[in-house]
């Protein structure tokens, strides 16, 4: 085993982690020394549709980092209504609570679209923060990226069309996905656009009517991408903009 790796098992088959083959964007973003530190203890985990990574107002035993699928941060009230507030696959890592040394936090985070990624326990994380400042500052801008688009959602709720909001979703879907093609459900668009069903048929039949989007049995493709760009105007673009700037470009 040379530096920059150790073996793990996914299934029967031992792989060797090493950082230049990562997709995780933060794990590929931190310093070589604390990435090779923190690879003695990642565990490459399949992320099944459903998967909760951490429970609300629970500790969480483990930091998530996917390097495929998304996963939602939604939030829920007391009376069972919730919506989505946060979305991220391969560009970031879960509980940001974590990060914050808040130890848990109220919302219900999941997987949406199954992939895979890194597990870390949380007690390994947190030593790395005090032997590696620099990635507790990585993940501390991570996580003000998440709050700024969790601030642009609370925004596009208020006073932008579903027909805008949903192409916004598709196209943060579509940064974290490989290829046009993404699964996406019904029930899932209706969480993150917090409508009802038969609104997100309403809106998805626009998009099509548009020639932006193919919709077919919880398949979204993209059609034109720069078009979608375009309908979804000054809906989409500023936290993806904040990301790069604190974080650096999702690749």
């Amino acid at each position: 085993m040379g530096p920059g790796g150790t073996l793990c098992l996914q299934g029967y088959v031992m792989v060797e982690i090493k950082q230049v083959g990562v997709r995780n964007n933060l794990l590929r973003l931190m310093s070589g020394e604390c990435f090779d530190a923190l690879a003695l203890d990642l565990d490459y985990v399949e992320l099944p549709r459903g998967m909760e990574l951490s429970k609300p107002d629970e500790p969480a035993p483990y930091a998530y980092f996917p390097e495929f699928g998304l996963a939602s941060i939604v939030a829920r009230s007391p009376g069972g209504q919730h919506a989505e507030i946060g979305l991220f696959g391969r560009d970031g890592m879960t509980p940001t609570a974590l990060v914050l040394d808040a130890e848990r936090d109220p919302y219900s985070i999941f997987m949406q679209v199954e992939g895979a990624g890194y597990r870390l326990p949380a007690e390994r994380l947190r030593a790395a923060f005090e032997a590696d400042r620099s990635l507790h500052n990585l993940l501390a801008r991570y996580t003000q990226a998440v709050t700024v688009q969790g601030a642009y959602t609370s925004l596009s709720n208020a006073v932008h069309h579903i027909d805008e909001r949903l192409a916004r979703w598709i196209l943060m879907c579509h940064d974290r996905t490989d290829g046009d093609e993404i699964s996406l459900t019904h029930e899932f668009l209706s969480i993150m656009l917090a409508v009802r069903r038969p609104s997100v048929t309403t809106a998805l039949h626009v998009l099509e009517g548009r020639k932006l989007i193919y919709s077919e049995r919880g398949v979204i493709i993209v059609r034109d991408r720069a078009a979608l760009e375009k309908f979804a105007e000054d809906v989409y673009g500023e936290c993806e903009k904040e990301y790069e700037r604190l974080v650096g470009p999702l690749r």
